[in-house]
């Protein structure tokens, strides 16, 4: 009664990790439901490509990914099967510099209310008086 199950042995972390398990450790999502569903909807490229949460990342591999209004582009440094502290996770990889200007930038732009994102509530009642006397001056 060995420790082989199913005739395979288990292999070490730093051999193959799935590229799911890998995002879930190092921090990317919460769960690895999610890095699941974050794959299989196109928003991780591996090397440019589209890939499959199966996929094992390899040291050295460039992966985009994208959650919200964010997208980093990160190189694999090290694999990992598990989740540890946040800085220990941080380890795992290294985002790229113009990744880091390019968040910085969309996040300025975003704060400064330059993609039309901007809402300061409900209309007030000489607001909506005015959106209506508009729609209705469209209408005739």
């Amino acid at each position: 009664m060995g420790g082989k199950i199913s005739g395979k042995s288990n292999p070490s972390p730093s051999e193959a990790v799935r590229l799911d398990k890998w995002l879930w450790a190092a921090r990317f999502f919460k769960t690895r439901a999610l890095a699941k569903a974050a794959i299989e909807g196109g928003k991780v490229h591996c090397q440019g490509e589209r890939c499959k949460p199966s996929k094992e990342p390899k040291v050295g591999d460039e992966l985009l990914i994208r959650q919200g209004f964010e997208e980093r582009l990160v190189r694999v440094e090290a694999l990992s099967s598990a989740r540890r502290g946040a800085s220990e996770a941080q380890q795992l990889y290294t985002e790229t510099a113009e990744s880091i200007v390019r968040r910085e930038q969309a996040a300025a732009l975003r704060k400064a209310g330059a993609l039309g994102m901007t809402t300061d509530g409900r209309p007030t009642k000489k607001q909506r008086r005015q959106i209506h006397g508009f729609r209705d001056a469209q209408e005739q």
